[in-house]
């Protein structure tokens, strides 16, 4: 990959990323209710989820989940009805005391590696990188040492700053009706993702 290219690639991560979904609303949450520091298994998590995605692109497996269209609007159905689940339970939660919960690192990994694998935008983003990026006339090992520690670093950049943002909010003096309009915002949040996730995932209908 030229040095050209990598700026541009750069620049569409950077973008891809750091466009506000699922993935930031998430690690908002996190660090409002966790801490920065325990949130940031929630951020392992999506680089979990990056790693994977981009092994997976090189191969041309995402590309054949997204061939397959009945496969791809299962997936889609499904990850709009977590969105909406979640979205629904922290909504619920919005009104408890907001103080740090006795959570395993475990589930917030867990829990932070299923929004970001559900999320469309991840598919589209990395078919994207490697039908754009990725040179054919140059063997993509040889390029995967310069796109994945690339991607790597600008995703760990952008959602630990999310991160320090949920927690930063959590940390402020913003009073117990803020507190939980925001966390309700951010529910919100969720449930849009997922209906409109939902709604784009339904066949258009025949005229």
């Amino acid at each position: 990959m030229t040095f050209e290219g990598w700026s541009i690639f750069a620049l569409f991560w950077v973008v891809f990323v750091t466009s506000p979904g699922p993935n930031a609303v998430n690690c908002i949450q996190n660090g409002m209710t966790f801490g920065f520091a325990r949130s940031l298994w929630g951020v392992l998590a999506i680089l979990t989820q990056a790693v994977l995605f981009l092994c997976l692109s090189a191969a041309g497996i995402t590309a054949l989940i997204a061939a397959s269209p009945t496969a791809f609007l299962v997936a889609r159905i499904l990850g709009a009805g977590v969105l909406i689940w979640l979205g629904v339970r922290s909504w619920r939660n919005a009104a408890k005391p907001l103080a740090t919960p006795d959570v395993h690192a475990g589930t917030i990994y867990g829990r932070a590696f299923l929004i970001a694998t559900i999320n469309p935008k991840s598919v589209a983003g990395y078919l994207a990188a490697f039908s754009q990026f990725v040179q054919p006339d140059t063997p993509i090992g040889q390029q995967m040492w310069v796109i994945v520690p690339t991607a790597l670093t600008i995703t760990a950049a952008s959602y630990m700053t999310y991160t320090a943002l949920g927690a930063g909010l959590g940390r402020s003096a913003f009073g117990t009706i803020g507190h939980r309009l925001t966390r309700r915002l951010l529910a919100i949040c969720f449930v849009l993702y997922g209906v409109a996730l939902g709604a784009a995932s339904l066949p258009e209908p025949r005229r």
